[in-house]
């Protein structure tokens, strides 16, 4: 054990965790120039078409130091996105110490701060990293002191590399193995192994990634989850290497995978603990906090006798994304579906791409909301993540939506439009300080609502790429809130209906009328689509009928024989129009989630 080491990449978004993983994996000789292509870790199209990491990554390398010592070190890969952060609370668990890597041209940005907030709560050892000092624009002397000052770490402890080039990465390796401490814990002892990931093989079953604590686990033993008390038969155990490579035990201090056969999905939880059937540990490993869903969309297949396979699938991707979470749900317009909780807008993206992409599912997503709580007068509370689900007006006494604490960290230039962005958002309380000179730190408490929309995008445009952002849940305050119902051809369409705060139901009525208007097909008769807020119209678009030419057979002749003709037709449309349904196509329910620009 003395020989082990686990350790962890942090950062913020882009400033090169998988760059510098793809070095220290290339400086081995795990895999020869010929296999080897970016991103090596990110092994998800979705991943290597977007440049970012979703999932994080384990691999196991064999590094020999200047001694001649033969050292394994067990590198986690992690996402640098705010709304992966679970991901990276998880990989941190498993781990004794971090790289924290900052950017030599950007300096401490807003998740380098929260990620190292996460390392200190888990107690690790922090080496800080200075990476691409090859870059025109690396300032290596303002870097160190930001590190000083903002991260309050020993900046002539910091390492300089540039994982892009190549630079300093033996440095990187020589301090993983004298700086970061070896892991504690006894192979004598009982089995106690957490849990921090799990994916499913069509062909073997759930394969479960776990580092082990105390104790050993070979192939042959039988295992139990301690959370639900089910045992299993271990058909084999191994590392990661790029690919699976198989051992003959895990030992105390390692990280790995465990095969065993495990059918159910839903016995594997993320943050269990496995122990031997045999000798079981006297408690279970402290687990992970239940990760908070901050959005939620439902989600419907698109033809309903799909439903089986998306429940399947549903399953299968909840095993591999523990941020995850879902429940029954049913729409009059959408039929049988789910209502789904995400920690944000691109983890909702992510979670529609990969259903399309790796369960084949064919779906359709509402409008994003956020959880709601209302006070009714007869003081009962209730919590309302569905506008479907919003009370009866009369009813209510006090409305209360979610506020968050955003960071937001920007060079000086941009201060006007950011506040002004943040003052639109209906942002309060804001608070400066200013790291080093030229860079600023705004605090503002916005409601989680605003943020969900569009913030973020809106936020890079206005900062030329340059703005980094973060939030943290705050608390529930009082609001004006009011249900906006969408009415096509006076029927209310559930699917398409929202709480909004009432000074934004009438721009988010319009823009759906709007986009609606483009979306649906035109029809004999007219269509009329509506945005209601109880009795009251508060935005109107209408799609004209086709006309068909009923008087193209009269020529010349008295007027009256064509007057009759259009009155005939006018009786028919009015006819039609009581009968008619209008379809709405599935394009108009993504479409309303996009911006004006867009």
């Amino acid at each position: 054990m003395e020989r082990i080491r686990n350790f962890s990449i942090i950062a913020h978004i882009d400033h090169g965790k998988s760059t510098l993983a793809d070095r220290l994996i290339q400086q081995v000789g795990l895999i020869d120039e010929r296999q080897f292509h970016d991103q090596l870790l990110d092994t998800m199209d979705i991943e290597q078409e977007r440049g970012i990491t979703i999932k994080s990554q384990t691999c196991s390398l064999p590094f020999s130091n200047d001694q001649g010592e033969q050292f394994e070190l067990n590198l986690i890969d992690t996402p640098g996105h705010v709304d992966f952060s679970y991901e990276v609370s998880r990989a941190l668990a498993s781990c004794e110490g971090v790289l924290l890597l900052v950017d030599a041209a950007q300096g401490v940005e807003a998740q380098t701060l929260a990620n190292l907030y996460a390392a200190m709560e888990h107690d690790l050892e922090i080496i800080p990293v200075i990476n691409k000092i090859d870059l025109p624009a690396a300032d290596v002397e303002r870097v160190k002191e930001e590190i000083e000052i903002e991260l309050g770490l020993d900046s002539d402890q910091a390492l300089q590399c540039s994982a892009k080039e190549g630079i300093g990465i033996r440095e990187v390796f020589e301090a993983i193995t004298k700086r970061l401490p070896p892991p504690a814990g006894e192979a004598a002892n009982p089995l106690s192994a957490l849990i921090f990931d799990a994916n499913y093989d069509s062909f073997r079953g759930t394969v479960v990634s776990c580092r082990v604590f105390e104790g050993s686990v070979k192939t042959g033993d039988t295992i139990r989850f301690l959370s639900n008390g089910a045992t299993y038969k271990v058909e084999e155990v191994g590392v990661f290497r790029l690919k699976l490579e198989r051992r003959s035990r895990l030992s105390a201090g390692e990280v790995g995978y465990i095969i065993a056969g495990i059918k159910t999905v839903s016995d594997t939880r993320v943050g269990d603990t496995i122990t031997l059937d045999s000798n079981p540990c006297d408690e279970a490993l402290p687990g992970f906090k239940e990760a908070k869903s901050m959005v939620f969309s439902s989600i419907y297949p698109i033809a309903s006798d799909d439903y089986p396979g998306l429940v399947e699938a549903m399953e299968k991707y909840e095993l591999n994304d523990a941020a995850f979470h879902y429940q029954k749900d049913s729409s009059a317009a959408l039929g049988q579906g789910f209502r789904c909780g995400f920690l944000g807008l691109l983890h909702l993206e992510i979670v529609q791409e990969r259903l399309e992409r790796e369960f084949n599912q064919s779906i359709i997503m509402t409008a994003p909301s956020v959880e709601y709580r209302f006070v009714l007068k007869n003081g009962d509370k209730v919590t309302v993540d569905n506008p479907l689900y919003y009370p009866e007006p009369t009813e209510i006494e006090t409305a209360l939506e979610p506020y968050v604490r955003t960071t937001i960290i920007i060079p000086e230039r941009y201060m006007g439009a950011v506040m002004k962005l943040c003052t639109e958002r209906r942002g309060i309380n804001s608070r400066f300080n200013y790291p080093t000179p030229g860079r600023i730190e705004i605090h503002f408490d916005m409601p989680l609502a605003e943020i969900v929309y569009d913030f973020y995008d809106r936020l890079k445009t206005v900062t030329q790429g340059y703005g980094s952002f973060d939030y943290e849940y705050l608390d529930h305050r009082e609001s004006d809130l009011v249900k906006v119902d969408i009415l096509v051809n006076h029927e209310p369409v559930d699917a398409l209906s929202l709480i909004v705060h009432r000074d934004n139901a009438r721009p988010r009525g319009l823009h759906i009328c709007e986009r609606l208007k483009d979306e649906i097909p035109r029809q004999m008769f007219k269509i009329i689509i509506q945005g209601a807020i109880g009795g009251s119209i508060i935005a109107r678009s209408t799609i004209n009928p086709f006309r068909k030419d009923v008087t193209a057979k009269c020529y010349g002749g008295d007027i009256t024989r064509k007057r009759k003709l259009l009155e005939k037709q006018k009786k028919g449309k009015e006819r039609m129009k009581m009968v008619g349904a209008v379809q709405i196509p599935q394009k108009a329910f993504v479409s309303i989630l996009k911006t004006e620009s867009e």
